[in-house]
């Protein structure tokens, strides 16, 4: 591990004071992704500025929705009882993507922040434009089968790995920031980046700015958060899915669906969202659905099996959410698959 220095913050300004002048400083909470990537030589900052003990650990109501401080750790957040009430999608989701140990580490704040999974970002033996820009993407020619479908460029196919932040795409949480120029809002969806010619840059953030919270706006519909991955044990999702449901009576009033393993960012997929509202819920729908959400997917090599994956992880769990077909298995639960054995139709 390269060394670096280390500072405790007391407050929003002072961690920011500390981090905004230095190009390679960086703020700490959990670390439980961060501190990997350092001791594989992939990050190298200069100063940590440790936000663990800042008074961000709250969760509140908030103007009919639900305030959660960036501070709050995951379990805390899986556990609340209005989350778990009004916000399931955002409870499950925490809960299919990491052990106890890591989920009472984490924080809210760091959570979507993650880097990529991509095993050549992990690697400086290999070429990454995303973790040394102008080297070349390795992934294009290589073992690709984890990576993007959706909105890559010739310089970098990685995908986003949290889970948590699929689902707060589908919801249109919002994102407190206070960084050098002040405070500002941004809408969930436009906190995380295409790579485009610039994949080094993850997420719409200047550097020095640090997430306060993260607010859920009023919500009285159904949600619901599956993902498939590898192995039982905790994995990184091959393809995930949230969908939020505003239904009307018999009718689906707004639909909103995310995907999650398949792009750069949480992928909203607007046309399966229009194709859903106003509809009365039925298998043929979510079919017609999941079809449209994966017509313009572009696979590579070895990951086309991410499209009938994705398609089938979309109609159930547009099937569960409205209702059509019961849950299956408790809250959270994912389920482990073979790509052989999603594959099909």
């Amino acid at each position: 591990m390269h060394p670096f220095n280390y500072q405790r913050a007391t407050s929003p300004a002072q961690a920011v004071a500390a981090v905004a002048p230095a190009p390679s400083a960086a703020f700490v909470a959990g670390g439980t992704s961060q501190l990997d990537l350092m001791k594989e030589e992939v990050l190298r900052p200069s100063l940590l500025v440790d936000v663990a003990a800042l008074p961000l650990k709250t969760i509140g109501a908030l103007a009919g929705g639900l305030q959660l401080g960036a501070g709050v750790s995951n379990t805390a957040a899986a556990m609340h009882p209005e989350v778990l009430t009004r916000y399931p999608v955002v409870s499950e989701a925490l809960l299919a993507g990491a052990s106890t140990q890591i989920r009472n580490m984490a924080s809210l704040g760091g959570n979507p922040l993650q880097r990529t999974r991509c095993p050549y970002f992990r690697d400086p033996a290999q070429a990454c434009n995303k973790r040394e820009p102008g080297t070349g993407c390795a992934a294009l020619k290589g073992i690709n089968k984890v990576h993007a479908i959706f909105g890559a460029s010739a310089a970098c196919v990685a995908t986003h790995p949290s889970d948590l932040a699929v689902a707060l795409a589908v919801l249109d949480a919002q994102v407190q920031v206070v960084g050098p120029a002040g405070s500002r809002t941004i809408a969930f969806p436009d906190l995380h980046r295409l790579p485009g010619d610039t994949p080094q840059q993850d997420t719409t953030l200047a550097h020095g700015e640090l997430i306060t919270s993260i607010d859920l706006p009023a919500f009285t519909g159904r949600s619901h958060y599956l993902k498939v991955r590898e192995r039982a044990s905790y994995a990184f999702a091959l393809v995930s899915c949230a969908v939020a449901l505003d239904m009307d009576g018999k009718k689906i009033k707004r639909a909103r669906v995310a995907l999650g393993g398949v792009a750069h960012k949480p992928w909203r997929v607007p046309a399966a969202e229009a194709m859903l509202a106003g509809k009365k819920p039925s298998e043929k729908l979510f079919r017609a659905a999941a079809e449209v959400a994966f017509a313009d997917a572009k696979p590579l090599e070895h990951n086309a099996y991410k499209i009938p994956m994705g398609r089938n992880l979309l109609l159930r769990a547009l099937l569960e959410t409205s209702g059509l077909q019961p849950l299956q298995g408790p809250a959270g639960t994912a389920f482990a698959a073979s790509v052989g054995g999603m594959g099909g139709e």
